[in-house]
């Protein structure tokens, strides 16, 4: 039976109290985030994801990795991407290329629109119209920016292999001498920054060049190259120079898996290879993604998890995580945005 006089009042336990979130006092998105830190549920996990992101961001040996997956360009968050690049958060970013391919498309200029959720998608589909969820993308824009592609790889020299990093580089450069207004891959090229597509092929990209390498067949020339370890190589280097690494992941899929693996796989090349490197595992990592842990799959799984397969730091020594469980489209302008007037602040 308990005995009441020795309950503990938290506080001698050194538990931290919560806080009644004070919107009044709230003058900017910084001060509503930092409160919701005190709070709890979701609100709690977004205040926390600020504080890790600052820390990782601001972190000088910090190599941060930004992965994204999901329609995010066609959602219109690609300028929270530029954002970050051009506001030096990030020194590499792995995509899917469905969101680098809806990225380019509204970097020409061309435009997205809102679905009728009352017209037949069949009628879509006869008009060109392609839904993603409640969004229009042009079968229009995505031919036009074909003809693009073409003369992008027309002007890449024969018998050099193709990567995603230098695929992307071309693009980030056509966008800089032709085109006006911000784009991930033209932010990308501005600072330097490599993009990854690990699941290349599954996107428009990979279809723009599986028709070039056609066409290429059907002339009877040289067929063009297209190497995927190229971008292994290159990320792993990357990460075997740092001190230190963290990610920022929206969403999940392959480009968080394959921006993680890039740890055990350094742990492997020194157990079977011999070759003498220093491991690495993410000391930070910022994760908004809708999807729970308890459906099993690989976008739910967390940080903790990730500890077993040697990809993380573990708490105990020192690991920082934070995750949100949330739609993007909402959470990440709100995280983005606190982050920012924090760092204007202490500049």
């Amino acid at each position: 039976m308990r005995k009441y006089d020795r309950f503990s009042d938290g506080f001698d336990q050194g538990l931290k109290p919560l806080k009644s979130l004070d919107i009044a006092q709230c003058n900017s998105v910084l001060e509503l985030v930092r409160q919701m830190k005190d709070t709890a549920f979701g609100g709690r996990a977004l205040g926390e994801a600020h504080e890790v992101l600052y820390q990782m961001i601001t972190d000088p040996d910090c190599f941060v990795v930004g992965t994204f997956s999901g329609a995010m360009t066609i959602a219109k968050m690609g300028l929270l991407v530029c954002e970050m690049i051009d506001r030096n958060m990030l020194d590499a970013v792995v995509s899917t290329g469905a969101l680098m391919a809806h990225g380019f498309v509204e970097s020409l200029g061309f435009s997205h629109f809102k679905s009728d959720p009352f017209v037949d998608d069949l009628d879509y589909y006869r008009a060109g119209f392609n839904r993603v969820y409640d969004t229009i993308e042009l079968e229009k824009n995505l031919d036009d920016i074909e003809d693009i592609i073409r003369d992008v790889l027309d002007s890449w020299g024969q018998g050099k292999p193709l990567s995603s990093v230098t695929f992307c580089e071309e693009l980030g450069k056509y966008l800089l001498e032709r085109t006006e207004g911000r784009g991930i891959l033209k932010s990308a090229a501005s600072q330097k920054i490599p993009i990854y597509i690990p699941a290349f092929t599954d996107s428009e990209l990979g279809i723009d060049i599986g028709l070039y390498r056609r066409r290429q067949k059907q002339n009877k020339s040289p067929v063009l190259a297209f190497d995927p370890f190229l971008d292994l190589d290159h990320y792993t280097q990357k990460i075997i120079e740092s001190t230190k690494i963290g990610i920022f992941t929206i969403g999940g899929g392959v480009p968080r898996n394959w921006a993680q693996q890039v740890a055990p796989y350094i742990d492997i090349i020194q157990h079977k290879l011999g070759e003498k490197r220093n491991s690495k595992r993410f000391l930070y990592g910022v994760r908004i993604c809708p999807e729970p842990v308890h459906w099993g799959g690989l976008s739910g799984c967390t940080y903790r998890e990730g500890v077993s397969w040697g990809k993380f730091m573990s708490k105990k020594e020192g690991g920082q995580w934070a995750e949100v469980i949330a739609d993007a489209t909402i959470a990440w302008p709100l995280l983005l945005r606190s982050v920012m007037e924090r760092l204007d602040l202490n500049s």
